[in-house]
């Protein structure tokens, strides 16, 4: 896949972490506890960094919770976490952020939504949260919703539709008015003073062919840093799958310069997963990398035992939970490609193509599983210890390979 140059050309920094032009692609994520909970928000935002996320969002919707976000950031950056935290208003940003300076110090960019910063007053409110953002030296992101659109602007837009001799489709207008949307309250916010290089734009919607649309008519009409998303993906494979096709689709064109994958977790899932995700996209298409990838065969007729199935999982859970250490002591190791095959069909070759692999025995094949090293046999594990065997080899050439002065 030829992958076109990036189109935005402005870069915007958010606690340090740049976005946009060549800035490499950042993965974003969000909060689902109660922020006026200092303690549990923090410990979510702690997690989510942990799993890679480069920044953090957290609704402020209440006294209580921009109360609360000091004592957040300070239990965050006391841990030794240094992600830059987002706040995320609605309705009543204008209110919060003027009420409550020290939140307003605290958080690193302010999220505002145009569609619900008041009705008879809308510019107005939006202008107070931006002097906020300039008074501090923070960041927005404009954050247009396909569900919260000003009503106001798509109704001016339909009645002009309206008196065209030959008027636009009602979702071709719906689609004119988030982009207007956006780029309306950019020009608002530039004019009451906030710098141009301060300003992210998303415009989410919840359908991929819808959100490749207005992406592409957003990323030709500016030079805004632009945050991508299918807004309201949905639940399990539903939500992953969608957000992978709309992501893939729209990066593959050079657009979105920062992402966040949207899933509807189940009761007790791991917030974390979205983060996964998101990474798992950039590192497919081939524009980052965060962990080492496993390439791994579905099996067939000629791998009736589940023994690779299950080495599989176990070599890819083992590498994720090394990455943090690794990640410190091993630059590059995320580059890592490791194979893990089930029969001799491909086996071999699959693991010569990785940098480390092992080609296990398949149903009826001789019981030893051949272990190829930079494209070479190293050596032939047989018996019950081939995964910790394994392991060990694996262990030994990340540090042989991904070696630093200070380790050496």
């Amino acid at each position: 896949m030829i992958f076109k140059s990036r189109r935005q050309s402005v870069t915007a920094i958010v606690g340090g972490v740049p976005i946009g032009s060549s800035a490499p692609i950042v993965v974003q994520s969000m909060t689902n506890t109660d922020t006026a909970d200092p303690e549990s928000t923090a410990a979510q935002v702690i997690s989510l960094a942990a799993a890679g996320s480069q920044l953090v969002r957290i609704t402020v919707n209440t006294d209580e919770a921009a109360q609360a976000v000091p004592e957040i950031v300070a239990r965050v950056t006391g841990a030794g976490v240094t992600v830059p935290i987002i706040g995320d208003f609605h309705y009543n940003g204008h209110l919060l952020l003027v009420k409550h300076t020290a939140c307003a110090r605290a958080l690193a960019k302010y999220r505002i939504n145009p569609g619900n910063v008041g009705s008879k007053r809308r510019d107005e409110n939006f202008r107070t949260i931006v002097q906020v953002a300039i008074e501090h030296g923070k960041p927005v992101r404009i954050g247009v919703n396909w569900g919260s659109l000003d009503q106001d602007l798509l109704t001016s837009m339909m009645d002009e539709n309206a008196l065209r001799q030959a008027p636009l489709a009602a979702k071709d207008v719906y689609m004119e008015a988030m982009i207007e949307s956006a780029l309306r309250s950019a020009a608002l916010a530039e004019e009451t003073g906030l710098p141009h290089d301060r300003i992210i734009i998303s415009a989410k919607i919840s359908q991929v062919q819808d959100l490749l649309d207005c992406y592409r008519r957003l990323a030709a009409r500016c030079d805004y840093p632009l945050h991508l998303g299918l807004t309201e993906a949905g639940l399990g494979m539903k939500g992953t799958v969608a957000t992978t096709a709309a992501l893939s689709l729209i990066l593959a064109e050079g657009i979105g310069d920062t992402i966040r994958v949207s899933l509807t977790p189940r009761p007790g899932d791991d917030r974390a997963e979205e983060v996964f995700i998101a990474q798992q996209v950039l590192q497919s298409l081939g524009l980052r990398s965060f962990t080492p990838q496993v390439s791994a065969c579905p099996g067939c007729g000629r791998t009736t035992s589940t023994f690779f199935q299950k080495m599989a999982e176990d070599i890819q859970e083992y590498l994720r939970t090394q990455m943090p250490v690794w990640r410190e002591r091993h630059p590059g190791v995320e580059e890592l490609r490791v194979a893990v095959m089930g029969c001799v069909v491909n086996g071999p070759g699959e693991s010569k193509h990785a940098d480390i692999g092992i080609s296990l025995p398949g149903t009826f094949e001789d019981p030893k599983a051949p272990v190829y090293v930079d494209g070479t046999l190293r050596v032939t594990l047989k018996g019950d210890a081939i995964v910790s065997e394994f392991l060990q080899i694996l262990n030994d050439y990340v540090a042989r390979k991904y070696a630093t002065p200070a380790n050496t």
